[in-house]
């Protein structure tokens, strides 16, 4: 399906990447509906950062993916859903568990259920490299066994699996994109990128958790590019697609990385209330994104070091949104 004139609703709008996938909408002249979780200061997350010219063509709509009359409300007309909400903090499940399997999965189910009654014409649902645990070989494709190893992980296992179900016993449209370790502006504190940047702006040295572990970081846009590929292809109903950059960097590199963008020194203490637990812990991520190179097209074209600049000068622009001094849960 091709995306201009049709209806087209973003759940978790919001969010980091949501707020960059709605922009991207706009720009190819959907008809966006941004989902935003209600709070009462009618505040909408990370849209608020989008340009006003954006932000006048968006129909916002403010609820909880838990209300399923919410859902149904804002699926009805639509012809598309990409669904992003979520909780994403994975200290934030092992305190709070509960509230991450409410959102995660009946939020997903909710969504789902609606789509089917309505007869959308494709459902994106976002997953997570996450769901794949720490790399059993490299790099890893989509046929890479689960293992999920925190709370989180596993509701987005539990969220995929219920996603493909609705493929399989009642031929619900649904496309899973499973994007590696985003990064780029608007991306908040508890993920690693800006947790270093925030820090590494006002000081000499940078506090997280593990510095030996590996992820594959992708930039926004091109994981963006990545979900509107997925939407319009007629090859991706019932499939998984990794979306990532397939290049590892250990945080301690990204650390030095970071330094060098920055043209200053800085040293890493490891903190252990910032780790996760020892079987928790994800040491390695990489990326075999060959199916979405195949089917999509789909090549990342921001390279780390050009990303990182951009990530770097949003922060230093908002700067007051971060708390460095405080760990992020």
């Amino acid at each position: 399906m091709k995306l201009k004139g049709k209806y087209v609703l973003v759940t978790g709008a919001g969010g980091f990447i949501g707020s960059h996938l709605v922009e991207a909408l706009v720009k190819r002249e959907a008809k966006v509906k941004a989902f935003v979780h209600y709070n009462s200061r009618n505040d909408w997350g990370m849209l608020e950062f989008v340009d006003r010219h954006i932000q006048s063509q968006l129909e916002v709509l403010t609820g909880d993916v838990r209300d399923s009359d919410c859902i149904r409300a804002s699926v009805s007309d639509c012809d598309a859903v990409f669904h992003l909400a979520a909780l994403i903090g994975i200290p934030y499940s092992y305190v709070n568990p509960r509230d991450v399997v409410d959102t995660n999965l009946v939020g997903t189910l909710n969504v789902l259920q609606a789509a089917r009654d309505f007869e959308t014409e494709k459902v994106i649902h976002l997953s997570t490299s996450e769901v794949y645990g720490t790399a059993e070989y490299v790099p890893m494709d989509e046929k890479h066994p689960l293992y999920p190893q925190s709370p989180y992980a596993a509701t987005k296992v539990a969220a995929d699996q219920l996603a493909l179900s609705f493929y399989r016993s009642f031929d619900l449209p649904v496309a899973i994109a499973r994007p590696f370790n985003v990064y780029g502006p608007r991306q908040s504190a508890r993920a690693i990128v800006p947790t270093i940047i925030s820090q590494a702006l006002e000081k000499k040295s940078v506090r997280i958790g593990s510095i030996y572990t590996t992820r594959d970081l992708t930039y926004v846009a091109d994981t963006v590019e990545g979900l509107l590929r997925i939407c319009e292809s007629d090859q991706t109903k019932g499939e998984i697609t990794n979306l990532g950059s397939g290049f590892e960097i250990s945080i301690e590199e990204l650390i030095e990385l970071v330094a060098r963008c920055l043209n200053k020194s800085i040293r890493a203490i490891s903190e252990s209330k910032r780790k996760r637990p020892k079987t928790s812990e994800v040491e390695r991520l990489c990326s075999d994104s060959k199916k979405a190179q195949k089917v999509l097209g789909w090549v990342p074209q921001v390279t780390l070091e050009e990303g990182l600049a951009l990530t770097i000068s949003w922060i230093e622009k908002h700067q007051g949104l971060y708390k460095g001094e405080l760990y992020n849960v």
